[in-house]
C-alpha cells in the first residue's frame, strides 16, 4: 500500500475518532448554550457567537485529523502517541458535562487548561518531527486559548 493511501485512512481514522469526541461532548452539553443557567452567566465581551463554535470545532478536528495522521507517519513514539492522543479525546469530552451538565465553572477550567497544557505540550514537543505540519495543530491551541479565557472569565465574573 502507497504512503499516500495510509495516509489518507490515518486521516480518516483520526476524522472519525475526532468528531466522535464532539458528538459524545455534544450529548453532554445537552441544552448547554441555550440553556437558563449559561444565558445569564457574565460572559466575557469577546466571547463569539454560537455559531463560531460549530465551524471552529469543525475546522479544529479537520485540521487536528491531519496532524494526527502525519505524527503517526514521522514519529517511532507510537505507545507516547497513543497515550497522549487518548488523554486529549477524554479531557476533550470531559469539559462539557463538567461545564454545562454539572455547571463546575472551576472544574471545567481545570480541564480546559490540562487540555490546553496537552495541546502545548504536543505542538512543541513534536515540532521537530512534523516541522511546518504543525501548523495543523495551530488552530486547536489558538482555539483553545481563547476558549480557556472565556472560561476564566466566567469563572471570576460569576
Amino acid at each position: 500500500m502507497s504512503n499516500t493511501i495510509k495516509t489518507t485512512i490515518r486521516i480518516i481514522i483520526f476524522l472519525l475518532l475526532n468528531f466522535a469526541a464532539l458528538g459524545i461532548g455534544g450529548l453532554f452539553t445537552g441544552k448547554g448554550v441555550t440553556s437558563e443557567w449559561y444565558a445569564h452567566l457574565n460572559k466575557a465581551p469577546w466571547t463569539p457567537p454560537g455559531w463560531v463554535f460549530g465551524a471552529a470545532w469543525a475546522t479544529i478536528m479537520l485540521c487536528f485529523a491531519f496532524y494526527m495522521a502525519y505524527l503517526w507517519q514521522f514519529s517511532k513514539q507510537k505507545k507516547q502517541i497513543i497515550a497522549l492522543y487518548t488523554l486529549q479525546w477524554i479531557l476533550n469530552i470531559m469539559w462539557n458535562p463538567v461545564f454545562f451538565y454539572f455547571q463546575n465553572i472551576a472544574l471545567g477550567l481545570f480541564v480546559i487548561v490540562a487540555l490546553t497544557l496537552l495541546v502545548a505540550f504536543m505542538l512543541f514537543y513534536y515540532f521537530p518531527v512534523l516541522k511546518f505540519k504543525s501548523a495543523f495543530l495551530l488552530p486547536y491551541f489558538l482555539w483553545l486559548l481563547i476558549a480557556t479565557s472565556l472560561n476564566a472569565y466566567i469563572l471570576v465574573y460569576n
